[in-house]
């Protein structure tokens, strides 16, 4: 099917806005980058190489990147410069904002809710990445939506590497509160809890700490809208943790109960699918005990690649001062004994290790 794309309009040059339109111009499309901050404008049109904003007649599609309160006004602006206006957001609340879109009275069927579910807890043009969306799901709501926009729109997301997933308005609200907004106030009480602490205290912190509060670092006046956004599909979640933090609190002195918590922990943690939204997967650790010296890393990937194998995970263990490190591979169980055999007959010390 030859392209309806040639040239797309974003307004909002943070970190998703920037990495569509990166994303778009390898792929050969035209790409005007809009933002009310003009550093941040500046910058996101140098990374992209942006054409001149005058480009001949109105874009093929605009898509609005900005926080989800200010689309309406957005869409309002915007229809004043085209009156022809085909629109396509990206935001990570989708009942809200279509609700800003009627109340402003544009048509509907030329408002097309999608979502990448994609991020990074750092924000702005500056932590962009063309290859960010590879993969990954991006929601689309495409009910009411004229067909002419919705194939636009499938070829956005086809253009960036992402795997379209259809779901309604309702059900998008209700499943990225679960699988989102619920992990992002989590980790923003429990990194909140830090502030009481003592500096010799927080010197002790390992990767655990480190991984729980990792999107901690979010965008607090974004995350304060997406949140509020909705509270409707939030709060009965945030009720049930509440109930499983008071059982957990009058059974801290039972192991049994605290046990049963642990456990039901994993197997909810289970039920996360594997790479890009397939079956989980059990993965066969090796444990390699390396010297503290340049290119350990880098010579172990090259051994694993000679042995044609191919390395799921990886983590890194070294204390400054410590003569050795550890690094720990994941394999696919098949994968394991021979990537194991190979890199002993190498030389590496290798240790199997779950």
């Amino acid at each position: 099917m030859a392209s309806s794309l040639s040239h797309i309009r974003i307004v909002g040059a943070g970190l998703i806005g920037t990495s569509i339109a990166l994303a778009l111009r390898a792929t050969g499309i035209s790409v005007t980058l809009s933002d009310s901050d003009r550093r941040a404008q500046a910058l996101a049109r140098d990374l992209i190489g942006a054409e001149d904003e005058d480009l001949d007649g109105v874009e093929d599609l605009c898509i609005i990147a900005t926080p989800p309160n200010v689309i309406g006004a957005v869409i309002a602006s915007e229809l004043s410069r085209n009156s022809h206006l085909r629109v396509m957001d990206i935001s990570s609340i989708k009942a809200k904002p279509l609700q800003d879109v009627s109340r402003i009275g544009f048509d509907r069927s030329r408002f097309a809710p999608t979502h990448p579910m994609a991020g990074r807890e750092v924000s702005g043009p500056q932590s962009a990445r063309g290859d960010l969306f590879q993969g990954r799901p991006w929601i689309l709501c495409l009910n009411e939506v004229d067909p002419e926009l919705s194939e636009m729109v499938r070829e956005v997301v086809r253009r960036c590497g992402g795997i379209a997933v259809e779901r309604t308005v309702a059900e998008h609200d209700q499943a990225v509160a679960l699988v989102s907004h619920l992990p992002q106030i989590v980790a923003s009480l429990l990194a909140n809890q830090l502030l009481a602490s003592q500096g010799s205290e927080l010197e002790l912190a390992g990767a655990g700490l480190r991984d729980t509060t990792r999107i901690a670092d979010s965008d607090p006046a974004l995350w304060g809208q997406i949140l509020a956004g909705n509270s409707e599909s939030l709060r009965p979640l945030l009720i049930s943790l509440q109930n499983d933090l008071s059982r957990a609190i009058e059974n801290l002195d039972d192991p049994i109960e605290i046990s049963k918590l642990i456990s039901n922990g994993q197997r909810g943690r289970a039920l996360i699918p594997g790479k890009h939204g397939g079956q989980a997967r059990n993965y066969t650790y090796i444990d390699i005990v390396i010297d503290d010296k340049p290119g350990q890393l880098s010579a172990i990937i090259e051994a694993c690649a000679a042995a044609q194998v191919n390395i799921e995970d990886l983590a890194i263990e070294h204390t400054p001062g410590q003569q050795t490190g550890l690094i720990t591979l994941a394999f696919s169980p098949e994968d394991s004994a021979i990537v194991a055999a190979h890199l002993e007959k190498e030389g590496w010390k290798v240790h199997p290790s779950r």
